[in-house]
């Protein structure tokens, strides 16, 4: 995204800026998994909606993986072995116009990927090749000490049930709202945050 379009965003323009990304690029593949990059955020954003995570953390797990279009590395960062930080991206990008209860879990996802690695042995062996590839691109699990210090951060806990819910939206074929559903839900986030 350049400089200019991300300057010219405003609290009116965000959500069809996000709607828009969702349209264009969505469809594009997901570093080697078997759904579309909009299949996964929406399929991860059922499932917070499936646990009644209510508003802010649907809205989160929606948005997680913006950064990959928001960011400032290319495209294919990732297959070409190059971290794309497409978390702090992303969050960047919302920050303005959502609340820290949006953004930081957003911000902190890879982290909580790296956390349980470090904190859950299974956790692991869970992960699909691909998450497996950006875990070692993302600086793998965490040491003891890092994960000592992530249990102390703010949102710690929105930022693994965002994790849990990104894992699970990776299954071909399964049918869950489209975009549009979240329209209202962005909206009254975005509207209700004072600027």
């Amino acid at each position: 995204m350049s400089t200019l379009t991300r300057l010219s965003l405003t609290k009116e323009t965000i959500v069809d800026f996000i709607a828009d990304i969702f349209r264009r690029r969505g469809a594009e593949s997901y570093l080697g998994e078997q759904v579309s990059m909009s299949e996964h955020m929406l399929q991860a954003a059922a499932a917070a909606a499936a646990e009644d995570a209510g508003d802010v953390l649907i809205a989160a797990t929606l948005l997680h993986d913006i950064g990959h279009y928001t960011g400032e590395f290319p495209e294919v960062a990732l297959a070409r072995g190059q971290n794309n930080f497409h978390e702090t991206a992303g969050a960047a990008v919302l920050a303005p116009f959502f609340p820290p209860a949006v953004t930081e879990p957003i911000r902190l996802h890879v982290a909580a990927k790296r956390y349980l690695c470090a904190s859950d042995p299974a956790y692991l062996a869970r992960l699909s090749p691909a998450s497996v590839h950006t875990l070692n691109l993302q600086g793998g699990s965490m040491s003891e000490a890092e994960a000592a210090a992530f249990r102390q951060t703010p949102y710690v806990d929105e930022a693994v049930r965002v994790r849990q819910w990104d894992d699970a939206g990776k299954v071909a074929g399964l049918g869950v709202p489209p975009f549009e559903h979240y329209l209202p839900l962005l909206r009254r986030i975005v509207e209700r945050q004072e600027f």
